[in-house]
């Protein structure tokens, strides 16, 4: 039977979020965006071998501006994913563990994937000759 003079455990409005704390769940939730997003990756090669009717279908959902917010939701979550997975990698081997640098080394990480996210995009529709 529990003490009723126990502490309580405060609840989540009593934190201040922190770059750390919302960086991880960044990590989380776009590993869970990268698994969406394979999902209609797959969808649209299935549409693919099932025939030029389907594909269009699909292929037309993606050329959308739906679908293309979510392609570019989902190379940002690829590009910050990765790019914080590398600074998990370092600190496994125990560098960079230090509060400044974990801050500094944390903002790097969300300006290179939004610079590795808009250069993709970039060379993507150059390459496609849309923005000559």
């Amino acid at each position: 039977m529990a003490s009723d003079n126990r502490p309580l455990s405060p609840h989540l409005q009593v934190y201040k979020p922190q770059l750390t704390s919302v960086m991880s769940i960044m990590h989380r939730a776009t590993g869970i965006a990268l698994a969406a997003g394979t999902l209609l990756l797959v969808c649209w090669l299935v549409a693919a071998a099932l025939g030029e009717g389907t594909f269009n279908g699909v292929q037309a959902f993606v050329a959308s501006w739906v679908g293309k917010f979510v392609l570019f939701g989902w190379s940002f979550a690829l590009f910050y994913h990765l790019c914080n997975g590398i600074r998990h990698l370092f600190w496994d081997a125990g560098m960079g563990l230090d509060l400044a640098i974990a801050y500094r080394n944390g903002w790097f990480v969300i300006v290179v994937s939004i610079f590795l996210t808009v250069i993709a995009w970039v060379w993507g529709y150059f390459s496609m000759g849309a923005l000559l």
